[in-house]
Parts: C-alpha cells; sequence; structure tokens
C-alpha cells in the first residue's frame, strides 16, 4: 500500500514539471516573435523579426560560394518608417520579391559586409509576402548600412595567430 501514494505523488510531480516547461516555451515563442524596428538593429543583432517594404533590387551578380557552386546574389533596399537597410537575397529568394513588396521576416540575422550592415534571411529564417502593407512610408534618409562599423577580426581556423618569435623564451 505505500508504493501506491508514491507513483500518485510521482505522476503529479511529473505533470508540474510538463506544465512549466509548456508554459515557458509559450513565453519563449511570444517573446522571439517580437517585431523589430528597422532603426533597433545593430550589427550582431540576431533571431529578426521585422516587417520591411522593398524599395530597390540591384543587379544580380553570379559569385562562387564557398562549396564553389555557382550562386546569384543581389542587395535589396528594404525599410519601415524608422529606418532602411540593405537585405541580401540570394539565387531563388531574388525572383520571388518585387519592388514595392511587402515582407515578414522571421527569424532573420544581421552581419557585416565590407564594414557595413546587411540584413540576411538565412538558412534558418524564412519571408512572407504580405499582401496588404503596413508600412505606408519608408524613412530612407536613416540608411543603417550606409554607416561603416568597425568589423573585429577574425582568427585563423587553428586559434589566434602569432607571430613569429625568435630569442628569449618564457617558462
Amino acid at each position: 500500500m505505500l508504493l501506491v501514494p508514491q507513483l500518485l505523488r510521482t505522476t503529479f510531480s511529473m505533470n508540474l514539471i510538463e506544465t512549466s516547461v509548456d508554459d515557458m516555451s509559450d513565453k519563449e515563442q511570444s517573446e522571439s516573435e517580437e517585431l523589430l524596428k528597422v532603426e533597433k538593429l545593430t550589427p550582431n543583432s540576431r533571431e529578426v523579426n521585422t516587417i520591411v517594404k522593398l524599395l530597390s533590387k540591384s543587379e544580380v551578380r553570379n559569385v562562387t560560394g564557398r562549396d564553389y557552386s555557382a550562386r546569384r546574389v543581389a542587395d535589396a533596399l528594404v525599410g519601415d518608417e524608422t529606418g532602411c537597410v540593405y537585405l541580401t537575397l540570394w539565387d531563388d529568394n531574388i525572383d520571388k520579391i518585387n519592388e514595392e513588396a511587402t515582407i515578414r521576416i522571421t527569424n532573420g540575422y544581421v552581419n557585416l559586409f565590407r564594414g557595413n550592415m546587411r540584413l540576411n534571411i538565412g538558412k534558418y529564417g524564412s519571408f512572407q509576402l504580405l499582401e496588404e502593407s503596413p508600412i505606408t512610408e519608408v524613412n530612407t534618409e536613416n540608411n543603417l548600412s550606409d554607416k561603416r562599423y568597425e568589423q573585429e577580426r577574425r582568427n585563423s581556423r587553428y586559434g589566434e595567430r602569432r607571430g613569429y618569435q625568435r630569442g628569449r623564451r618564457r617558462y
């Protein structure tokens, strides 16, 4: 008879844990789906969820990818009422978005390309074309991609690069 109350107590505590984990994941989802305005983007922004309007697209460039495959890339100027930034579009995504389209970017990120900010969709992000645009006017005066940022130097593959040192050894 002692086993039955113990078994009930274990089941009850497991249900409490499951409930609290579910509540936490709902909270995390609502926080991560918060829409960011363009002016709030930084060079280190991750998990970016935003709605932007496409103003213009550059000519498509053919480049070689990291795996030596032929890739297509274009830059698109996108923005909202707070500012604008260049969005990097790759391959098929170039043809999916036309000028004056409004898109919702989910789980995008920002990086620096030659010292300038670029918004990216990436392989873990996505975008959705919106039929009705909540953006009436885009602030092109505040172009975040025009600002130069100091890019951190990347370390070599095997750690920090150290020059050839002759002479004195430290023990």
